[in-house]
């Protein structure tokens, strides 16, 4: 059965509007973790409206792995997996996600599957939201490491050109 409507119009803005004052907060005081705080509600929205199958599973993996960031946020905790697995980068998804530190692999992964839901659902709330997510995503990342932001940047842009062609 359908989500109701009536109200998700004046969500989405207000979980907008928060991710943004997030985003502000969060770069000004160089703090991913007011980020994640902020985005919280998107994610929880975004499970909540999600129906199909597959946008159903997106949006669970999804939350997994942002609950999975906030810890790794809030404990500190830092891994370089890139040296670790021996390779700069790896494919999630069908998309090549660039590796680092660990705390960059969750934003990536939820950027790539909010990528995954908005390509997949009808809903136009549900579009919405992901693109809150997506590009709050990409923030997290630059909030955390810009140096990896931007070769995940250069990563983007090349499998961009590459579908172009």
């Amino acid at each position: 059965m359908a989500k109701p409507t009536k109200y998700a119009g004046l969500i989405c803005a207000i979980i907008t509007v928060l991710a943004v004052i997030g985003t502000i907060l969060a770069f000004f005081n160089h703090a991913p973790l007011v980020l994640v705080l902020f985005l919280f509600p998107a994610i929880a929205y975004e499970v909540y409206r999600t129906e199909g199958k597959s946008t159903r599973w997106a949006s669970w993996m999804l939350a997994i792995v942002f609950g999975l960031e906030m810890i790794l946020i809030i404990f500190h905790i830092n891994f370089d997996i890139a040296t670790f697995l021996g390779k700069s980068e790896t494919v999630v998804a069908g998309y090549n996600v660039p590796l680092g530190d660990i705390q960059i692999v969750g934003p990536s992964m939820i950027a790539i599957l909010s990528i995954i839901l908005f390509a997949r659902t009808r809903g136009v709330y549900t579009k919405w939201l992901a693109v809150v997510i997506i590009l709050a995503s990409l923030c997290l990342i630059d909030i955390i490491n810009p140096v990896i932001f931007q070769s995940f940047l250069k990563v983007a842009i090349d499998q961009g050109l590459e579908q172009i062609k």
